[in-house]
């Protein structure tokens, strides 16, 4: 919980309460079904939740807007962010049900009012939202056709309507076929620690999908 302290010090009492509370309700829900990593559980506020918060480092999302969160697995990049932002509604998708259950039992103990939670595949969202969030899910050429037509069309962030997707590994490969204008933020250069010497932030502007 520290470690979330010292890179966002301005927290409410009550975005305190909740990141602390992550921690024992993500170990009672993995214990049951498994949505984290065992190897990762040592390192849940680095690993999962401060990684997650490297988009708020990268974007403050106005407030009203709308955020999707493809392949959310336990609720990652999602709940962290919605804690963070709770005038921002977060909306969290993944394809495996007993993964979504986590995410709304999880947000329900925290009371947040602004996670909506669906057993959906990416492709079955009809609604239309200011960004996309996701982590790790597949390479990036591939996750873009599950964004279509999911942007909308007025802008009301500092960034334009787009993609904000952490990911690891050298992705100078990866990105060459994308051809909506992008850039990558090392996440090294916001926070310390080996974990993130290999991990970014990339934002995709989708102006005009």
């Amino acid at each position: 919980m520290e470690l979330i302290l010292k890179y966002f010090p301005n927290l409410t009492a009550v975005q305190k309460k909740q990141f602390e509370q992550l921690e024992e309700l993500y170990l009672f829900w993995n214990a049951q079904i498994n949505v984290i990593s065992r190897k990762d559980t040592d390192a849940f506020y680095e690993r999962h939740v401060l990684h997650s918060l490297g988009i708020a480092k990268i974007m403050e999302f106005t407030p009203g807007s709308a955020v999707l969160d493809i392949g959310t697995g336990g609720g990652f990049p999602g709940i962290p962010l919605a804690i963070l932002f709770p005038e921002v509604q977060f909306h969290l998708v993944d394809s495996i049900g007993k993964k979504i259950k986590v995410v709304k039992e999880v947000a329900n103990a925290l009371g947040l009012k602004n996670v909506r939670a669906t057993h959906a595949r990416a492709e079955e969202i009809k609604e239309q939202f200011d960004f996309i969030v996701s982590r790790a899910v597949t390479a990036m050429p591939a996750f873009l056709p599950w964004t279509k037509r999911k942007f909308l069309k007025e802008n009301k962030n500092p960034l334009p309507n787009g993609i904000l997707y952490l990911k690891g590994g050298d992705l100078k490969e990866e990105m060459a076929p994308v051809k909506h204008p992008y850039k990558i933020h090392p996440l090294q250069t916001i926070f310390s620690g080996e974990f993130f010497d290999t991990k970014a932030v990339v934002y995709v502007d989708v102006t005009g999908n």
